[in-house]
């Protein structure tokens, strides 16, 4: 017995009838009265009674009827579980991610397209540091993981830059620092405490740093090491030291903290990477991955427009009048980063053409943060 009889045992008794059955099956009568008289020989027992103007069902016919149903029916239903699941449409996505990953607002705007593109996958997420999020994709315990500059690329996993932001400098509101303008060069951070991330969790970001201070002939002295960016920025806040973080978390601890931009020689970059199993060809991870590097790429679009209405907005007031006010949330010539909390769209850089991911303030990293819980919801 199998599930082809069944659905021509169903069509016989739902028309009563083997020939009119055979027209709908598109079969010929024939073949389908061997079929049922093949099926009553399996089961030892007659299904139908015959007569001249068609055919009932006998009490076992009818049982099997009932039977018959529900297992085609659990078998399209099966059918369409696996389609889904082979579309990527269905099933659960193991997502990672850094702190300094979440603050960035892309990060839970993907995660809510995703929700709303995909119903039927549902979201795992967790935190954790660069290193073991990368280890867990390669393992298979993640099937994706959002983190800034890679740690290592182990075999058969994928890494794709989603989007670029600098590094920014934060440093405790009564360092001395705090108070310049302009970007800050390397030599200043001479004999600067630092607090770093451990190199085994995110070396990539503070190794560059740090490279880049040895080139330069620049010492500093580190004078704490930390599991996740979050608490650099805690001990940033208490005096502890400065750190270079992505430019997304400014605002973090604004009371506390003051973000100034790097000299753009220094060449620090804080991307945004998505890493993924090579062999994840099909799926819910194929689907989110190509989501997201969809929207990456209009979310660069966008950016970068919003870069040049900056620009040119700064050019229009230079040509202005002197001591014109500057449109609400440009910076001004000096290229500071503004932190007085002006939102993300109207926080762009107009003197360096940052794209307008760089201009993230406080309330937009703490909506990224908030939009992380709420996905994770």
């Amino acid at each position: 017995m199998d599930l082809r009889q069944l659905r021509y045992f169903v069509a016989v008794a739902q028309h009563g009838h083997i020939t009119r059955a055979a027209e709908q099956l598109g079969m010929q009568q024939p073949p389908l009265s061997q079929q049922m008289r093949a099926l009553e020989r399996e089961l030892g027992v007659a299904l139908l009674q015959r007569h001249p103007k068609g055919v009932h069902l006998t009490d076992a016919g009818r049982l099997l009827l009932e039977d018959a149903r529900r297992l085609l029916g659990d078998a399209d239903a099966l059918r369409e579980r696996i389609g889904a699941l082979a579309r990527g449409d269905q099933g659960p996505l193991a997502v990672g991610f850094t702190s300094s990953a979440a603050a960035h607002a892309f990060t839970p705007e993907a995660l809510r397209a995703c929700r709303s593109r995909y119903p039927g996958i549902t979201l795992v997420v967790s935190e954790n540091n660069a290193a073991e999020i990368t280890e867990a994709v390669a393992a298979g315990r993640l099937d994706c993981g959002f983190l800034r500059v890679p740690v290592s690329q182990p075999a058969g996993v994928a890494l794709h830059t989603l989007l670029h932001e600098p590094a920014v400098l934060a440093l405790p509101r009564d360092h001395a620092l705090a108070a310049g303008s302009g970007p800050v060069e390397l030599a200043a951070l001479r004999d600067a405490p630092l607090v770093l991330v451990r190199r085994p969790g995110a070396p990539g970001l503070y190794a560059n740093l740090l490279a880049a201070c040895a080139r330069a002939g620049v010492a500093v002295r580190v004078v704490a090491e930390v599991e996740r960016m979050m608490t650099n920025l805690n001990l940033v806040a208490a005096g502890v030291g400065l750190s270079v973080v992505p430019a997304s978390m400014q605002g973090v601890h604004a009371q506390a903290v003051v973000y100034r931009a790097l000299d753009p020689g220094i060449g620090l970059d804080a991307p945004l990477t998505l890493a993924w199993r090579r062999s994840a060809a099909g799926g819910p991870t194929a689907c989110f991955v190509g989501l997201a590097r969809t929207l990456a790429a209009q979310w660069a679009s966008g950016r970068a427009a919003l870069g040049r209405a900056g620009r040119e907005a700064e050019a229009a007031g230079r040509a202005a009048t002197v001591g014109t006010a500057a449109p609400a949330g440009i910076t001004g010539a000096d290229g500071n980063i503004g932190h007085h909390g002006h939102d993300g769209h109207d926080g762009h850089d107009g003197h360096d053409g940052h794209d307008g991911h760089d201009g993230h303030d406080g309330r937009e990293g703490r909506e990224g943060r908030d939009g992380i819980r709420e996905v994770a919801r």
